[in-house]
């Protein structure tokens, strides 16, 4: 018997076919069951046999590959052939090398069962800005081990998600904050694909790494989307080398045309220079509400 997928999942991918294999290979053992779920895998170009290694899995997902010519950092739009060919109500977007707990997929899920839309953001252990600690990652955890490991991890408390210290000192639901948006980061996401259609999926205009996300999220809570954080849709960024120095410098380009394109009080934030970090977004818009409270208080 055919079982109607729950939810899509959408994977681009670029020259990393062994990052992807793990990705994959995490997804086998979602605890709702293959049949529960489809994945897209959307290729920006590569030459290192990534069709061979989603073929490896046709007999263990249902898996599909699409593949489009490498014109350069084409993420936004490879995310966007998976959203157009997704046939489920939830779309989980995840980036190559990110592995999902087994609950992971399940997590998502349950979040979207309510009349109003949900962005949600699932927990990513391990992730790094420049591949720091990358090699003590590598020498003392078992990545084949996904859910023992996250275990491991949450109760020693290392390498948590780069967001915890924000998310310390800010316990509240996220749609509270000002802009939740700003934390809302690919790597480990879900929405409605209905919603994502609706408010013209990703930006095609960004072409080089960082920012695509967050636009696309500034759009969702514009459109009413409530956003959650659901430490159960938990996932393992794996080590693999990156440069912070660089994506930072492409990051802020894309934020001054993120910043131009809205001209809002909080998207303006993320043109101001030196660049300031995505927690300082909701930071800056609290301060400025309290004191704007207090300005009128004494009037």
């Amino acid at each position: 018997m055919n079982i109607t997928p729950a939810c899509s999942v959408i994977i681009p991918t670029y020259n990393r076919a062994a990052l992807l294999r793990r990705s994959l290979e995490s997804l086998t053992a979602q605890d709702i069951g293959t049949d529960a779920f489809e994945v897209l895998v959307v290729d920006d170009g590569s030459d290192d046999g990534t069709a061979d290694v989603v073929a490896e899995f046709t007999d263990r997902l249902q898996v599909r590959y699409f593949f489009q010519p490498d014109e350069g950092f084409r993420v936004s739009a490879a995310r966007n052939v998976g959203i157009r060919h997704a046939v489920t109500d939830v779309t989980v977007m995840v980036d190559c090398g990110v592995l999902l707990h087994s609950g992971c997929l399940r997590a998502h899920l349950r979040r979207h069962g309510g009349d109003q839309p949900a962005a949600v953001i699932g927990y990513v252990y391990c992730f790094n800005l420049s591949n720091e600690d990358a090699e003590r990652m590598r020498q003392t955890l078992d990545f084949d081990d996904v859910d023992a490991t996250i275990a491991q991890l949450r109760r020693e408390g290392r390498w948590l998600d780069l967001r915890e210290e924000f998310y310390a000192r800010h316990p509240g639901p996220l749609h509270e904050l000002p802009a939740p948006w700003s934390l809302y980061w690919t790597c480990n996401v879900s929405a409605r694909t209905s919603q994502l259609r609706r408010v013209g999926g990703f930006d095609e205009a960004f072409t080089t790494w960082g920012a695509e996300d967050i636009d696309l999220s500034y759009r969702l809570h514009r459109d009413g989307a409530v956003f959650v954080l659901d430490r159960d849709a938990g996932a393992i960024h794996y080590p693999h080398p990156k440069d912070w120095s660089h994506n930072s410098q492409l990051a802020a380009r894309n934020r001054r045309y993120m910043a131009e394109k809205y001209d809002t009080p909080a998207t303006r934030l993320l043109a101001v220079e030196p660049m300031i970090s995505l927690f300082d977004v909701n930071e800056i818009l609290i301060a400025d509400a309290h004191d704007a409270t207090r300005t009128e208080a004494r009037a």
